[in-house]
């Protein structure tokens, strides 16, 4: 039983520390009204990490975590500058980032024996196998991004310092928790503090549905990344319910739009 307890250690921590370090940028997504800026950042950092696993056979994690963010920057980077220069088609321009990033990974992949099952693997991970260095490299990144938000997460709304911090989160969170985990991270909790929710309680929410999929998992010997991303959803999807037919609250200051 102990263990047990000490395996299941680092995912659990894995998860609380993903909780703190994207949360806090959901919620400025959200404020932006760029959803589709998850997806397409995520999934060009996802591109970059296949690329080393088909390129460099028994890659070390330091070069993946490195080409996986500078890939991050890039899509990061080719977002902002769709989102300044045609702000009224932004969210379909970056739905496109998504596509070609997602188009190029399956293209990779078909040229790798084992191309099919790495993009599974960074498409939905098993939270499960995460360890101790990527659960390190997710607490850093948290303590980062907590610091940048601060009380009331203006010096985020910042573009010049949240599109590049943003890219390497994502950078970092993709490889280890897997891309549909990470959105559901990012925008499930995020639609509580749209309620109203102060940022604390939307992380605080979301670190037990995790802890509870991850629980779910064990317990039935279901997917670990689907099944705490379902939680998430059903979390997402509970902050909106209860709001039918009754005008929102407004959002804490932590939730305010972007600046220049």
């Amino acid at each position: 039983m102990a263990a047990d307890l000490a395996w299941i250690a680092a995912p659990a921590l894995a998860l609380l520390a993903a909780c703190l370090l994207l949360v806090p940028l959901g919620a400025q997504v959200l404020a932006r009204g760029v959803v589709f800026i998850d997806l397409a950042v995520a999934q060009v950092a996802a591109a970059g990490a296949l690329a080393v696993g088909i390129a460099w056979e028994r890659a070390p994690p330091g070069a993946t975590a490195v080409l996986s963010a500078v890939a991050a920057l890039l899509g990061g980077g080719l977002v902002w500058w769709l989102a300044r220069r045609w702000p009224a088609q932004r969210e379909a321009l970056i739905g496109l980032v998504y596509v070609a990033g997602a188009s190029a990974s399956v293209v990779g992949a078909a040229f790798d024996p084992h191309g099919r099952e790495q993009l599974t693997a960074l498409l939905a991970a098993d939270v499960l196998w995460v360890g101790w260095p990527a659960t390190a490299l997710l607490a850093a990144g948290a303590i980062v991004v907590l610091a940048l938000a601060g009380r009331d997460g203006r010096r985020l709304g910042r573009d010049a310092l949240f599109y590049p911090v943003f890219a390497l989160a994502l950078s970092v969170a993709v490889p280890a928790l897997g891309l549909y985990l990470v959105f559901a991270l990012l925008i499930a909790p995020a639609l509580w503090t749209r309620r109203g929710r102060p940022l604390r309680d939307a992380i605080a929410l979301a670190a037990g549905a995790s802890l509870a999929g991850l629980g779910v998992s064990w317990a039935l010997d279901w997917p670990s990344g689907a099944s705490v991303a379902l939680l998430l959803c059903g979390l997402g999807l509970a902050a909106v319910i209860p709001s039918a037919g009754t005008p929102p609250r407004s959002p804490p200051s932590g939730g305010s739009p972007p600046g220049r």
